[in-house]
């Protein structure tokens, strides 16, 4: 059995960081440590329990997150609420694998974990590699080339969510368990290539409702 790759979760938020590694834990590959709260225990968590990979905010109350990054020879993902180019910029100059921007939805990390579970496979152990196993990791790190994979899946959960019934976005987006922002984008490109019929249902106030049913 492969030994699972150890996360370290590094947020001084507890209810967040108890979120990340509870994520963390339920990924089959990843095992996650007790999560830190500041760069002094991450300092010592890193020495002691020699992490394989860091989900790190890019602020934290004894220092930077992203001059952590940058010191520390450790995979890292920097997980922060800053959406400023600068920071982003400096998060990657740093080395951090990804940038992911809070708030966001459990699967968006879940997808960056199997990346790189995906990514470490591809490159493990001491043997030599040649151009192409390395543009292949990094294009597995990144989900390059996966796009229109993941909008068939989801896609196929919509389908299969909303079923024979006729339903609006929204009670569609709560069946499949995803958002309905993301909900109503995947059914307009349905609706578009006629794979579902939509009709517009008017109330007595308020905007009309869209409502949806398998073409």
């Amino acid at each position: 059995m492969t030994t699972p790759l150890r996360v370290l979760v590094i947020d001084d938020d507890f209810r967040v960081s108890g979120l990340h590694r509870d994520i963390v834990a339920e990924h089959p590959s990843l095992e996650p440590l007790e999560p830190v709260r500041t760069l002094a225990e991450a300092t010592a968590a890193v020495r002691s329990a020699r992490p394989d990979l860091m989900l790190v905010d890019a602020f934290l109350p004894d220092g930077d997150g992203i001059a952590f990054v940058q010191a520390m020879d450790v995979d890292a993902f920097v997980l922060s609420a800053a959406t400023d180019a600068p920071t982003v910029r400096r998060a990657l100059r740093a080395g951090a694998l990804g940038y992911l921007m809070k708030p966001f939805e459990k699967h968006e990390l879940v997808e960056r974990l199997d990346r790189y579970v995906r990514f470490r496979n591809l490159v493990a152990g001491d043997v030599a590699l040649r151009q192409g196993d390395v543009d292949r990791a990094l294009g597995v790190l990144t989900g390059a080339g996966a796009a229109s994979v993941s909008r068939s899946a989801t896609e196929q959960l919509i389908l299969s969510a909303l079923g024979t019934d006729e339903a609006s976005s929204t009670e569609i987006a709560d069946r499949a368990g995803i958002s309905r922002a993301t909900a109503q984008r995947h059914l307009s490109a349905l609706a578009t290539r006629g794979q579902i019929r939509v009709r517009l249902r008017y109330g007595t106030t308020g905007r009309p409702e869209h409502l949806y049913t398998a073409g």
